[in-house]
C-alpha cells in the first residue's frame, strides 16, 4: 500500500503511526508504506478476575501481520497466556497452548493443546477461562462466536464435563 499525506504533517508522528516514510520536500507530500492509519495498533485481551465473573480488558500491541487469521491467532494466544504476572486472575492450566486459529465467517475456530483438560479446579475456573477467551475473540471486528477443539479433535466437553464445547461459544454462553 502506498499512501500520500501532506508533508506539513509532522514526519515523526507519521512514522510512528504509519510505518516507514519517504519524504519529498519539493512536491510537498510524503509517500507512506505500510498499513492503513485506521487499523488498530493493539487488541483488547480479556482476563477474568479471581472472583470468576469480572472481566478486565488490557491492550496488547499487534505485530506486523494484520490479516484476520493472524490477529485472531495472536489474540487467542494472549488470552490463553493470561495477564502479566502478579495480577490475580483465573488462568488456563499451565502448559496450555493455542495450536491454531482459523476464521470462517463470524466464527473463530481455536485449537488448544491437551493441557487445557489438565485442570482440576472445576466448573468455576473452566467457565472463567473460556469466558475470557470468548470475550477476547468476539471483541474482534466481525467475530461473534468461538469454536473450540482440543489437539485437533472436536470434544463435547473437557474431562471435567462442566462446559459444553460441541457448539460454538458466544458471549451469551456465559
Amino acid at each position: 500500500m502506498v499512501r500520500r499525506i501532506r508533508y506539513s504533517q509532522h514526519a515523526s508522528h507519521a512514522r510512528r503511526r504509519l510505518g516507514p516514510v519517504v519524504g519529498c520536500r519539493r512536491r510537498r507530500f510524503m509517500v507512506v508504506f505500510g498499513r492503513h492509519a485506521s487499523e488498530p495498533d493493539s487488541v483488547a485481551v480479556y482476563y477474568t478476575k479471581a472472583d470468576g465473573t469480572t472481566l478486565v480488558p488490557w491492550n496488547v500491541s499487534l505485530g506486523p501481520a494484520r490479516d484476520r487469521r493472524s490477529v485472531a491467532f495472536y489474540a487467542a494466544v494472549q488470552a490463553v497466556a493470561g495477564p502479566p504476572a502478579g495480577i490475580d486472575a483465573v488462568r488456563f492450566p499451565r502448559g496450555t497452548n493455542v495450536l491454531g486459529a482459523t476464521v470462517d465467517g463470524s466464527t473463530v475456530a481455536v485449537d488448544l493443546s491437551k493441557d487445557v483438560g489438565a485442570a482440576v479446579e472445576g466448573s468455576f475456573n473452566e467457565a472463567a477461562e473460556f469466558k475470557a477467551l470468548v470475550y477476547t475473540l468476539t471483541a474482534l471486528p466481525g467475530i461473534s462466536s468461538v469454536r473450540v477443539s482440543v489437539a485437533g479433535e472436536s470434544v463435547a466437553t473437557l474431562p471435567g464435563g462442566h462446559l459444553e464445547l460441541d457448539e460454538p461459544l458466544t458471549r451469551q454462553s456465559f
